[in-house]
């Protein structure tokens, strides 16, 4: 059956007119819904941040890690360390952040060369469970405040207004999140269609070849890595501020789990699946403790086990397949 000119045509504007609605939500969202509910929504972009991250390292160049909360933490630990020792301005510590998560990410890669698989998961495991302790560490505690952690000022909106409209301090935090989530989303995509992102496959699917075609499989490895890193440590940066506190136990292994859980509820190998494990992320494990004060997490758990059965592919697979259906049916 041939496919109709009109649908022709505009098959290839819905992912920009799909975009522009969404940023024109994403802007208008915050003067409809309480602050808490901002607090919350900014939260969401945070992860989002994260889970891109993740994704590079596990979805697209093989590797696995159950220790990204370190990296966030480490984030986080460097933009409330700048800010309350240092007395730095808030946006200038997130790429500071940003470069150090890099740094450390890509010297964490190197060794991890030499493991594959779980070995590699269990050492990733290891720097989640040590990182907190050592930012517990008496001879650490005139940096990271030890067990207490380090409370910073939140920072006020620049502006006292937006098209007439009220820009109290969550809701220029969440414009602020915002910015930086779409800065750190056109990188990843670019990264992912570029040249780094074709060798990253390549690795995944046949390091063999990869390697017999003179891609440096060592490198690739290792920057991935580092990459990963950067994108969580920037989430961990952004979350410190727009949270106004750090503490070792808000990054517990715990924290790693929920960010692979996030990833593989909203889709491997998705941008947009960031967005949706993210959502998972913040508002599900809150819906499970409505739904039963008792055991909450055995309500999380049953809903984890239903999207899994429902959505294998993960939410944002789910929707790629229900628009190739709908395209199908309209041709």
């Amino acid at each position: 059956m041939s496919t109709s000119p009109s649908l022709t045509h505009a098959a290839p504007a819905l992912p920009w007119i799909r975009l522009i609605l969404g940023m024109g939500g994403a802007c208008a969202l915050p003067f409809f819904i309480t602050n808490y509910h901002v607090f919350q929504a900014s939260l969401v972009l945070c992860y989002a941040i994260a889970l891109v991250g993740l994704n590079i390292l596990i979805g697209y160049s093989g590797q696995i890690s159950l220790g990204h909360g370190a990296f966030m933490a480490i984030g986080a630990y460097t933009t409330a360390v700048l800010m309350d020792k240092f007395e730095m301005p808030y946006w200038m510590t997130i790429p500071i952040a940003a470069a150090v998560c890099l740094a450390v990410g890509f010297l964490f890669g190197l060794p991890a060369l030499r493991l594959e698989g779980h070995y590699l998961a269990l050492a990733t495991f290891a720097l989640a469970v040590a990182l907190p302790q050592l930012l517990k560490f008496k001879h650490l505690e005139f940096l990271t405040g030890g067990v207490q952690g380090i409370v910073i000022m939140k920072p006020e909106s620049p502006f006292e207004s937006l098209f007439g409209l009220k820009l109290n301090s969550d809701r220029w935090l969440y414009f602020f999140t915002l910015a930086v989530t779409v800065i750190m989303f056109v990188i990843g995509w670019n990264l992912i269609r570029g040249r780094v992102g074709r060798a990253l496959i390549a690795i995944r699917d046949q390091p063999i070849a990869a390697a017999s075609m003179g891609i440096n499989t060592p490198l690739y490895k290792s920057l991935a890595f580092g990459v990963s890193a950067m994108f969580t440590g920037v989430a961990g940066g952004l979350s410190a501020i727009l949270v106004a506190f750090v503490a070792p136990d808000s990054f517990t292994v715990f924290l790693s789990i929920t960010l692979m859980v996030g990833m593989v509820i909203g889709g491997v190998t998705s941008l947009p699946g960031a967005l949706y494990g993210a959502i998972f992320v913040q508002f599900v494990p809150n819906l499970a403790d409505q739904i039963s004060k008792a055991a909450p997490w055995a309500i999380y758990g049953t809903l984890l086990i239903l999207f899994m059965y429902v959505m294998p592919t993960g939410i944002a697979g789910a929707l790629r397949l229900l628009g190739q259906k709908l395209r199908a049916l309209m041709t």
